[in-house]
């Protein structure tokens, strides 16, 4: 991906300092829709490029660190899809028809955030500031406390009511990929890409060992709820 480099004395995209420079690819149908939101994330400090295929997007996409999907055209749905099978690059998807229909849709093909047309710019800085705070936690965030439950990811301890538990590796992973995204949905698949960094293998069962496996040690199913069909979320506290 072709990066451009805002000139230093612009103003800069408003985001947490642990986010500096953010690497965005916009995929639209249309050279000049797609150039236009280009130009003002440049202006804010972000290294931002454009593509107007499914096919160019699938090529360079992991060299961006988040990717504004136009789902007008191109097969966008399909797009995203795999761009969420293939990596975790976040992913805010547009959408021209503001229907509930079709928002569900983006984020069941993998987006992590829904967009209308028309949107203000400022709305968009704001979502790109959010997803990255979700998807990229700060330093201080490498400690995760939900409710009684801590996860320290710098030693890879897990304590319950200030007493260890006791996980393996893997068993670690799934709960920090759940606990990184608290309240919400991780899919299967995305689990494997995480977890076990196989985004095409069908071993649902060897995810359904492993959360029953946590469940047993943090002593209740109530922590992760499997969502049918879709994945597994860690549940509040």
């Amino acid at each position: 991906m072709n990066q451009q480099v805002a000139d230093p004395a612009t103003p800069r995209l408003h985001v947490p300092v642990e986010h500096p420079d953010l690497r965005i690819l916009v995929v639209g149908n249309e050279e000049r829709s797609a150039k236009a939101p280009v130009q003002d994330l440049i202006r804010r400090g972000c290294r931002a490029d454009s593509v107007t295929t499914g096919s160019q997007a699938l090529r360079v996409h992991r060299q961006a660190d988040l990717v504004l999907l136009d789902l007008t055209g191109l097969d966008g749905l399909e797009v995203c899809r795999t761009i969420r099978a293939m990596s975790d690059t976040p992913i805010i998807a547009v959408t021209e028809r503001g229907s509930e229909l079709d928002r569900v849709l983006g984020l069941q093909a993998g987006a992590d955030d829904c967009m209308v047309k028309p949107y203000g710019f400022h709305e968009l800085l704001a979502r790109i500031g959010a997803v990255m705070r979700r998807v990229r936690p700060s330093p201080a965030a490498r400690t995760i406390e939900h409710g009684s439950l801590r996860i320290d990811a710098d030693v890879r301890k897990v304590t319950l009511h200030g007493r260890p538990v006791s996980l393996t590796r893997k068993e670690f992973d799934l709960l920090h990929a759940l606990a990184i995204q608290p309240g919400a949905v991780v899919s299967r698949r995305q689990l494997m890409t995480q977890v076990w960094d196989d985004a095409w293998s069908h071993k649902g069962r060897i995810i359904g060992t492993h959360v029953s496996s946590v469940r047993g040690k943090l002593g209740s199913g109530h922590w992760i709820v499997t969502v049918r069909g879709v994945g597994f979320r860690l549940n509040g506290p």
